[in-house]
């Protein structure tokens, strides 16, 4: 049985290899394919693109493009819709493209605490701008192509996330439905939820033909681009508008959209668009004039701050902020001071409760003494044997726990002196202490409880011990002993706990 199991796992070891073999063979042969044609031209067209880290204005306005809806523009990125239900949102370029072959590079970010997403993500190319309506937060009814993004399953066929193209002619009704697949002129089923890296899709229109590409975010190559799927034969309008929408329904996903960037593609051979003849000579000069304007009055107001502040006319900006890293770890120093602060008044406390018993155990043993010299030849009393057993034991017990403390503040003071910067600011470093930081104060008030009860005068003087014989005053043995003998126990293991995770934790470094 377990030879034939073995031959079995290795046939679908050998198949599934043959499977992937065949399947990069095929991709190799349509990149070799795409690269025996000579490549188009690429140009970048800045009025139908935009990107960070200024892709906003003061004002919100993102420079020739428009968004309405819930859509949120950043310095960063353009939030098309939070994480809320029932959202839309759009952003659509202000001019018309009449490129005969572009291609268009969007990366973004789709994001959510749910196991599935709602609605979904499109690109547009439309001869209007859909700028409201039930597709993804666009109009219904469109005159051109749309790249869906879809991340709900609405006829249950667990095939989604998936990637659609979808084309219309301005008389085809979506079918929500189904998800669209009876209207997909191609489709490929993609995750691009929740991944660690911004996920890029690249959409080229050329020569009739529609290819839409795929970086499925789990590699920060920007140029890991896989095949998604491709449409032959394909008539776009001739003029149209960029835009990109999403939706939100019962359940809600951050669509975040990162940079869009257009290029015009040209054919080979042929004769490039002039870019003077796309703005007038005048309006090249009233900007290149504007420049030079901001430009010279930027560099007076530099000159005039160095002249007002030369303190700090050499220190680089970047000393006056404070990193991402540098404030973990500061904080993270900061939480091992305040530990290290309350140990230290744990320590005093047992130091105090220490003191204290030492002189109950002198009490007693100066009372035995009498008592035993009053009584000449009588042996003392068991009760006062086991009392004064009770007090050593006590007394050694906090001995070890004041040690054991003593022990702790060392090693909290080695580790601030000797912690990586780097691997301190994990997580897993942060959870210890703040773990440590519960214990102790579960110890603290514990301890706090015991010098309560047993630390008032009043309550001392109002017990009394059993006769015979007499004492000058209760303990309240029985009960002090529990108590500190649980906490003794509770704090050893713990000290025992933290040595062997210290010591798990030093294997890995």
């Amino acid at each position: 049985m377990a030879v034939t199991i073995g031959r079995c796992l290795a046939v679908d070891a050998c198949l599934l290899i043959l499977t992937l073999t065949c399947h990069h063979s095929n991709a190799d042969n349509v990149v070799a394919g795409a690269s025996t044609e000579e490549a188009p031209h690429r140009r970048f067209e800045y009025k139908y693109s935009f990107k960070g880290p200024h892709l906003s204005q003061t004002d919100g306005i993102i420079p020739f493009w428009v968004h309405i809806g819930n859509a949120i523009p950043s310095a960063d990125q353009v939030r098309i819709t939070p994480s809320l239900r029932s959202q839309k949102g759009s952003v659509w370029t202000k001019n018309t493209v009449n490129f005969d072959h572009w291609e268009v590079e969007v990366t973004f970010r789709v994001s959510g605490r749910g196991k599935m997403g709602a609605d979904g993500l499109a690109i547009w190319f439309t001869t209007a701008q859909g700028l409201d309506g039930p597709v993804y937060g666009a109009a219904d009814n469109w005159n051109g192509i749309g790249i869906f993004f879809d991340s709900f399953d609405n006829d249950g066929k667990k095939n989604n996330p998936a990637v659609l193209v979808v084309g219309n002619n301005g008389k085809l009704v979506y079918d929500h439905p189904n998800d669209g697949t009876t209207q997909a002129l191609g489709t490929c089923l993609r995750d691009f939820r929740n991944k660690p890296y911004p996920v890029r899709a690249k959409i080229t229109y050329y020569k009739k033909t529609l290819t839409v590409l795929i970086n499925n975010g789990f590699t920060p190559d920007k140029d890991d681009y896989e095949f998604c799927t491709k449409v032959d034969n394909m008539i776009i309008p001739q003029e149209g508008y960029f835009g990109i929408s999403a939706a939100t329904g019962g359940l809600a996903d951050d669509h975040d959209v990162l940079s869009f960037l257009t290029f015009r593609l040209t054919e080979p051979g042929q004769e490039l668009p002039a870019p003077e003849a796309e703005m007038p000579k005048e309006e090249q000069d009233k900007y290149q004039e504007e420049f030079e304007n901001f430009q010279q009055e930027l560099d007076k107001k530099k000159d005039d701050y160095q002249k007002e502040h030369p303190e700090v006319q050499r220190e680089p900006i970047e000393e006056m902020y404070e990193s991402v890293n540098d404030r973990e770890i500061r904080q993270v120093f900061e939480g091992q001071n305040q530990i290290h602060q309350e140990i230290k008044q744990l320590h005093r406390q047992l130091a105090m409760i220490l003191d204290e018993q030492s002189r109950y155990v002198s009490v007693v043993t100066d009372e035995i003494s009498k008592r035993h010299g009053e009584l000449v030849g009588q042996a003392p009393s068991q009760e006062m044997g086991a009392v004064v057993a009770t007090q050593q034991e006590i007394l050694r017990n906090l001995n070890e726990l004041r040690n054991s403390f003593h022990e702790s503040l060392k090693q909290i003071d080695a580790t601030q002196h000797q912690a990586n910067p780097v691997s301190m600011g994990t997580y897993e470093t942060v959870q210890h202490f703040n773990e440590i930081q519960e214990h102790l104060h579960v110890v603290k008030r514990n301890i706090e409880h015991l010098i309560t009860r047993n630390g008032s005068p009043s309550e001392n003087q109002g017990e009394k011990c059993p006769d015979p014989p007499k004492m000058p005053s209760c303990l309240g043995t029985i009960h002090f002993l529990v108590f500190v003998v649980i906490q003794s126990v509770l704090f050893l293991s713990y000290i025992m706990y933290k040595s062997q995770q210290e010591a798990a934790a030093k294997k890995f470094f």
